[in-house]
């Protein structure tokens, strides 16, 4: 295939196949995202056929994840976020450790060095943005009480994994890894830690102050011109432009720069036509996102290494389920608000990988690793909706349909 035609050639072959066995998903009245998982299985290099990029995929998921994330963020106000930290930030903190916990023990029962499990437990304690969006939107919850407090959940885990992404290169040598070429040794962890924070805070300084008179501003100035295409791309830009910038300028996760984009275009009066300008991309990135996943998985690791994936998936939906469910009912919430965010939260996703990926690189976590994640990743994320159906039915409440219809 020549060069020029790769991107084309992934684009095409990766949607035909999503449609294809989503639509075949929906027929067995399965999440047409459980179709969109086999299809990155049938088109990954671990299974005969066609086989699509392997790095181009996800790079064109993660604009789905900045597209998603910033939908979110349109009808999500900074005065909704601060009225669920009460909630969120202890209750993230706290699942975050007790599932790093149990990965580290599972990790050391199978023989890997203390570094090894610390990467891995973060990797299986962080769920999945999409995932998480998704399920809430299907079951009519995301705009509720219950859906702010799992956003809110959400966005703190991402805020402590992007700290953990930060400091773990610095950590590396400490923790019985190889720290990257060029990063400096000794007393830099504090430098990096102060370093780090000051970005972020700088990054979310400049979003509340500046990016929330600036960004309402230009729709309005695009409104003026009657033109929808015109508006649909000012969205566009501006969701991709402050999430790309944030990463590359304050080392703030893509998504979590998307999302406080969205945040502040929510005051404006122009926050719900760019949600709905932005949905059918939103949904096409977004099945690429679940494609990409499945083009990772090795199916041989169910039969090479079972009672470890089986493991990982109880952590997983077991573990962090009722961790979540504990915390939430300490905090002082309802049982029904615990139920909703045990199963949101009963997945793992993208950070996972990016986790993965960086224990690897730098010696911490063996590659099997990996495959451990990824099973997990993909068989929690098709549990998942039963997860929902067993809290709804818990609660009493009618089981949405599996499957999302047009117009949604």
């Amino acid at each position: 295939m020549l060069h020029e035609d790769t991107l084309i050639a992934t684009l095409a072959v990766s949607l035909a196949f999503a449609f294809l066995f989503g639509l075949a998903a929906v027929r067995l009245r399965l999440p047409p995202l459980v179709g969109y998982l086999v299809a990155g299985i049938a088109l990954s290099p671990y299974t005969p056929g066609l086989v699509a990029d392997t790095h181009l995929a996800p790079q064109l998921a993660e604009i789905g994840v900045m597209l998603l994330m910033f939908g979110v963020g349109t009808h999500f106000s900074l005065r909704d976020l601060m009225s669920v930290k009460g909630i969120a930030i202890p209750g993230a903190v706290a699942q975050i450790a007790v599932a790093t916990l149990l990965g580290m023990c599972a990790a050391h029962f199978w023989g890997w060095p203390f570094g090894a499990g610390l990467i891995f437990g973060l990797a299986l304690s962080v769920a999945s943005t999409v995932v998480l969006l998704r399920a809430l939107e299907q079951q009519g919850t995301l705009a509720t009480e219950d859906g702010r407090i799992a956003v809110g959940w959400l966005v703190v885990e991402d805020l402590v994994t992007v700290l953990a992404l930060v400091l773990l290169p610095a950590l590396a040598g400490v923790l019985g890894g190889q720290p990257p070429p060029g990063l400096a040794t000794g007393g830099s962890l504090w430098q990096t830690l102060a370093i780090t924070l000051g970005k972020v805070a700088l990054f979310v300084a400049l979003m509340l102050v500046i990016g929330a008179r600036v960004f309402p501003w230009i729709l309005k100035r695009v409104v003026r011109t009657k033109s929808r295409e015109l508006f649909t791309l000012a969205a566009v830009a501006l969701a991709l432009g402050v999430a790309f910038g944030s990463a590359k300028l304050f080392d703030v996760s893509v998504a979590l720069g998307a999302f406080f984009a969205g945040m502040v275009i929510s005051g404006s009066d122009h926050g719900h036509a760019t949600e709905t300008y932005l949905q059918p991309l939103q949904d096409t990135f977004a099945a690429l996102f679940f494609v990409s996943v499945g083009m990772l998985f090795e199916p041989t690791v169910l039969v090479r290494h079972p009672l470890e994936v089986l493991e990982v998936v109880a952590i997983i939906l077991v573990g962090k389920s009722l961790a979540a469910l504990a915390i939430v009912r300490l905090l002082g919430r309802p049982l029904g608000t615990a139920l909703t965010v045990a199963a949101a939260l009963a997945q793992i996703g993208e950070f996972s990988f990016i986790l993965a990926v960086m224990g690897i690189s730098m010696g911490l976590m063996p590659s099997e690793g990996q495959n451990y994640i990824v099973a997990g990743a993909l068989l929690s994320i098709v549990l998942n909706p039963l997860l929902f159906a067993i809290a709804n039915r818990w609660r009493g409440v009618p089981v949405a349909p599996p499957a999302d219809t047009p117009g949604h």
